[in-house]
């Protein structure tokens, strides 16, 4: 008896469950957010269907319900809590947290980019002639691509300059050289022999190494109270290793562009531009990672289409539909352009790839063919606010590409949107 009876409850249990899925206003409820976060003076609206009402009355916020869609817009800085009822029960609890008011100045100004490496990187092997054989000395040692020499004989190696002088002394001696590698976040140490070549009568490690990359891609944003930028919206990689550069400084010039390269299915387009004549540097770099290259600028910059500093939309915020990218195809100039968000992920954490976009303005189109190198970096505005940056171009349809949020780019700066107060320096 008593078994029958709790199968009976059991499949009343299991019936009624399936009927509250399917109750519109049970459905409405699982897709409200149980956290809100708004900017002082912005607006977010949450559909939340006819039979929700605010039970509440925040301090923080204005609430404005109605047409089944509950409309929360900051008043000032703090936290406070929504709580929502149905027939006059109180059902959810939504935690609503108000930033401080926050803008930036948007970029699209083109940049050259020049990063130096922390030490020489090894980028490849080659073979020394010796009287017996042919080998690589450094290859031998155990030192592959990618690898980063940082230290001979216990002595920093900034530059290319600073490698021969030991490579020489120890060749002409007999002597090993004792090398400090980094690779990746590993660091060991290894000894090398130079060795001489008989073609040039020179001695050589056996590698293939650099100390610098140079490039250009678009400014995104500037901070006018650290006075940090974001640029790139991606990481520079060594166009050898295709590994990630690990910057001891850098610096970023202005940069005029010359020509476009149209990009095609199956192969992107690129800008072709120069430094500027005098080479002024406008700012170093001291962070280059996943979400772009970052540093402080010294003097303010302007890109000629907005003079005030515009508010930037979360992730959550951002909504599929018209927006516009601000960059250069010609000379100096910066330019608006359409494009659509395709598709937008609110993310909780920091990640790339955020957005998809599609370019559709027809002089865009006409000029580059959509998205091409260099373009990297080009910020997105959409109703008014900073969205996030364009980062890369489907190989296979030029006209559309990913963009990375803002919000990731400004906490990958070290720039704290949720207390203005502290504009603190990232912690590596």
């Amino acid at each position: 008896m008593y078994e029958k009876i709790r199968k009976i409850t059991g499949g009343i249990l299991l019936v009624s469950l399936l009927m509250l899925s399917f109750y519109k206003p049970f459905q409405q409820y699982l897709q409200i957010p149980d956290k809100i976060t708004v900017f002082e003076g912005q607006k977010q609206s949450i559909h939340t269907g006819d039979a929700i009402a605010v039970s509440s009355t925040p301090t923080s916020i204005n609430i404005h319900n109605e047409d089944a869609t509950l409309a929360v817009s900051g008043k000032y800085a703090g936290e406070d809590e929504i709580i929502l009822e149905i027939a006059g029960f109180p059902v959810k609890k939504v935690d609503v947290d108000v930033l401080k008011d926050f803008r930036i100045y948007p970029g699209g100004q083109s940049i050259g980019v020049k990063l130096n490496t922390l030490g020489v990187l090894v980028v490849g092997h080659h073979l020394v002639s010796t009287e017996k054989d042919k080998l690589s000395p450094g290859e031998e040692a155990g030192i592959k691509v990618g690898d980063i020499i940082t230290k001979i004989n216990g002595e920093k190696i900034n530059s290319l300059s600073d490698v021969a002088p030991f490579v020489n002394n120890a060749g002409k001696d007999g002597k090993t050289l004792n090398l400090s590698i980094q690779r990746g976040e590993e660091k060991f140490d290894t000894k090398l022999r130079p060795m001489l070549d008989e073609k040039d009568k020179t001695y050589k490690l056996g590698l293939y190494i650099r100390d610098s990359a140079a490039g250009i891609g678009t400014m995104t944003f500037f901070d006018p109270i650290s006075k940090k930028y974001g640029a790139l919206g991606h990481v520079i990689s060594d166009m050898d290793t295709k590994k990630p550069i690990v910057v001891e400084d850098g610096q970023i010039v202005r940069s005029t562009v010359t020509a476009i390269e149209k990009g095609k299915n199956g192969v992107p387009g690129e800008k072709l531009a120069r430094f500027s004549a005098n080479r002024e540097v406008i700012g170093n770099i001291t962070i280059n990672s996943p979400f772009g290259i970052f540093g402080k600028l010294n003097q303010s910059i302007s890109n000629g289409i907005t003079d005030k500093p515009l508010p930037i939309a979360l992730s959550h915020q951002v909504e599929e539909g018209p927006a516009k990218i601000l960059t250069v195809v010609d000379g100096n100039k910066v330019e608006e352009y359409d494009i659509n968000v395709v598709s937008t992920i609110p993310q909780k954490f920091p990640a790339t790839k955020g957005l998809v976009i599609k370019v559709v303005d027809p002089k865009l189109l006409e000029k580059t063919g959509g998205i091409v190198q260099g373009m990297s970096g080009s910020p997105i505005i959409q109703n008014g606010k900073i969205i996030g940056a364009v980062t890369h171009v489907f190989v296979n349809d030029p006209t559309s590409g990913y963009g990375v949020h803002i919000e990731w780019m400004l906490h990958e700066a070290g720039i704290n949107i949720y207390d203005r107060g502290k504009s603190e320096e990232k912690v590596s």
